[in-house]
């Protein structure tokens, strides 16, 4: 298989299966940490106007899901891709990122959470997913293949 199909398969595997971690423990959340009462988190806008109700607590899924949503989307993508396994791994926390952005920007929250969603959850689970599936930091030598 070509390095750049098998690259391009490894950022959609990485984004499918970290996708699937970050949606099952957000949906677990609130099992195991009750909503508060009064809270509506039917739709989107109820959830935005509900944040306010919400406790410390109510944000541990949600950021767990992000960083282990993006820790193991950027190790599927580093153990597929066949080169830059580390700059793809990487690409995964971006992607990532933006979609954290992107869910500020609809819903709002605390500033404490914001911020270290944002600064925790993404880029750094990005760089610790592709170093613990093995990438090195050099992407031009990890992509040379070694001698048999």
């Amino acid at each position: 298989m070509p390095n750049l199909l098998r690259n391009i398969i490894a950022v959609v595997a990485g984004i499918v299966l970290g996708s699937i971690a970050n949606i099952i423990l957000v949906s677990i959340g609130p099992v195991i940490v009750p909503m508060p009462e009064g809270a509506d988190v039917s739709t989107m806008e109820k959830l935005a106007e509900s944040m306010k109700l919400f406790g410390p607590a109510n944000f541990i899924f949600p950021f767990l899901g992000h960083a282990i949503g993006t820790l193991v989307g950027a190790f599927v993508a580093a153990k597929i891709a066949a080169s830059y396994k580390l700059p793809i791994a990487i690409g995964i926390g971006f992607f990532f990122l933006i979609g954290g952005i992107a869910a500020i920007n609809m819903l709002g929250g605390p500033i404490w959470f914001n911020a270290l969603d944002l600064i925790v959850a993404y880029l750094p689970m990005g760089w610790l997913g592709g170093v613990l599936a093995g990438a090195k930091n050099n992407p031009i030598t990890e992509s040379v293949a070694a001698p048999v």
